[in-house]
């Protein structure tokens, strides 16, 4: 498991076998730019042309100074690696699953399943999207897919999957089992296009300090997370957490028009450079939603790049705390150039800087491509999230805030108050019960039959899954061929105990219910919590 926090691992086990019919939102290709797409640029996938033109493009603009004779006989892959870890050449899939992620929206449907006992269940429908205007409900079972037959052990789940997504205005059939009814019911859907919020979750955590957490940073991210700040300071929101834990980036100017919502006017929020490219300054215009409420930012690991502008400028300028573990450490910025064949490349283009001028890039100049991508689990190999304090690189650059706190430049942002990783329960049995499903398939099969909606949902504080349900659970995953070693079960019980529960809630209210029930006991939002409630300043 590359990743070893609580909420990396349930939320990469929620993503990697929750399906999503005709939503990939993927997270391996993201940028950090405002800039237009250029023109389309028409070659053949992987000619020599279109290396050629990659290279012309290299030349006129990279960030650094390139010698593009030594690029010539190199594939595309080969010769973006000599440039740096985030210029990416993007396949025609690829590019277009890039595109729909950022933008919001996707052509589908609107359905979330999982393949249970050799069935499709759906386990999320997007509210007024087209599923969920068809009367597609939480718990159907999705039989067949048009002519398709898409439930049976025969079946391989290739065959399963992927069926629905399609060009928009075209109709799907389903066949669906729901359980108050005798008997099938077919129903035809009409694909369209599905907006999906990059905004988590957002509610308030006490009478007066309210929570948002962003998964991306999309187009339309910042118009969000303003209506967001109107809807939790109608409720007594004075005081907000700031969660940007898993948020690898996206747009630039989504991110600058989230920070205009916090900083009052004429401040500089980050600025970029490059060799083609002349510095650009982005300033806060004022008049945001929380220009003076007290605020913390959650970091971790995977915070990077465009979260890492709003974590950066919020620590230069003392705006609030910053809570957790070193971010990614991500400060280059790319534009990308289309190919008619549906093909792009993400080029790296301008570095940025935050108000003080650091750039938070980790080192890649003396290091291979597998190694800079293997350095988060090196950063955990060597201890630095089970320490009492978070590795500080000293060596580097010193810049000073207006206050006199000395923050350093390179290898991300370096929170204010350390959260180590609480590694209790993470042993073989627990990785066991994730690798072989069988927190979901416990939920999914058993748990959702025995707890209703109407016993949840004012009960995030007092809800546990009983002695019984874990009782059950172990005999489960006994039947399912794991042995539970009774230690390490004791051990990994607290954990897999709050596990159940946050997918129980995600099951009946969506991510919102995963967060509110992951964050009661979530040690960096009581960290958080604990900031704010400070009487004094930073």
């Amino acid at each position: 498991m590359k990743q070893p926090s609580r909420n990396n691992i349930l939320i990469a086990l929620t993503y990697s076998v929750t399906l999503t019919l005709g939503m990939f939102l993927g997270y391996k290709f993201l940028r950090d730019q405002g800039y237009s797409v250029s023109s389309l640029i028409s070659f053949n996938e992987q000619s020599d042309d279109k290396r050629s033109e990659i290279i012309n493009i290299i030349g006129r603009n990279y960030v650094d100074e390139v010698n593009p004779d030594s690029l010539k006989h190199l594939t595309i892959d080969s010769l973006l690696h000599q440039l740096d870890p985030h210029s990416t050449y993007l396949p025609p899939v690829d590019a277009f699953e890039f595109a729909e992620n950022l933008e919001g929206n996707f052509g589908g449907i609107g359905v979330q399943y999982y393949v249970l006992n050799d069935t499709l269940l759906v386990t999320g429908v997007v509210k007024d999207g087209p599923a969920y205007q068809a009367g597609l409900k939480l718990g159907d079972k999705i039989l067949k897919i048009d002519s398709v037959v898409v439930s049976g052990k025969s079946l391989p789940k290739e065959k399963m999957t992927g069926r629905i997504r399609g060009k928009m205005g075209t109709n799907v059939s389903l066949l669906l089992k729901r359980s108050n009814q005798p008997q099938p019911i077919l129903m035809n859907v009409m694909r369209d296009r599905v907006a999906v919020s990059s905004i988590d979750a957002g509610y308030m955590l006490s009478q007066d300090i309210g929570y948002i957490r962003i998964s991306k940073f999309g187009a339309n991210t910042d118009q969000e997370f303003t209506n967001y700040l109107r809807e939790l300071k109608a409720k007594g929101m004075k005081k907000l957490v700031l969660d940007l834990r898993d948020n690898e980036g996206g747009y630039l100017t989504a991110a600058t028009g989230i920070a205009n919502q916090l900083f009052p006017e004429n401040k500089l929020i980050v600025y970029t450079q490059g060799k083609h490219e002349p510095r650009t300054d982005y300033i806060s215009v004022g008049g945001g939603e929380f220009e003076n409420g007290k605020l913390a930012v959650i970091i971790n690991e995977q915070t990077a790049s465009a979260s890492e502008i709003i974590a950066g400028a919020v620590q230069d300028l003392e705006r609030g705390y910053i809570i957790g573990r070193r971010s990614f450490g991500k400060g280059l910025v790319q534009e990308q150039f289309a190919f008619q064949d549906g093909s792009a490349l993400n080029l790296t283009i301008a570095r940025y800087y935050t108000p003080l001028g650091r750039s938070i890039q980790k080192s890649y100049k003396k290091i291979d491509f597998d190694t800079y991508q293997s350095e988060i689990e090196n950063r955990y190999a060597e201890g630095e999230f089970t320490k009492s304090n978070s590795k500080q690189d000293t060596t580097s650059k010193v810049f000073l805030t207006g206050s006199g706190r000395k923050l350093y430049g390179g290898g991300g942002i370096q929170p204010d108050v350390f959260v180590k990783i609480d590694t209790i329960g993470y042993n073989r049995l627990y990785y066991n019960l994730i690798n072989n499903r069988i927190l979901f398939d416990y939920v999914y099969g058993v748990l959702i039959h025995r707890y209703q909606p109407q016993q949840l949902e004012n009960a995030y504080e007092t809800f546990n899954v009983s002695e019984s349900d874990l009782k059950d659970f172990t005999k489960f995953a006994q039947s399912r061929k794991v042995n539970v070693d009774t230690k390490q079960f004791n051990a990994s019980k607290s954990l897999i105990k709050t596990d159940l529960k946050s997918m129980l809630y995600k099951y009946y209210f969506g991510d919102k219910g995963y967060y509110k029930a992951q964050n009661v006991a979530d040690p960096m939002v009581k960290k958080a919590i604990q900031s704010l409630n400070k009487a004094e300043a930073l």
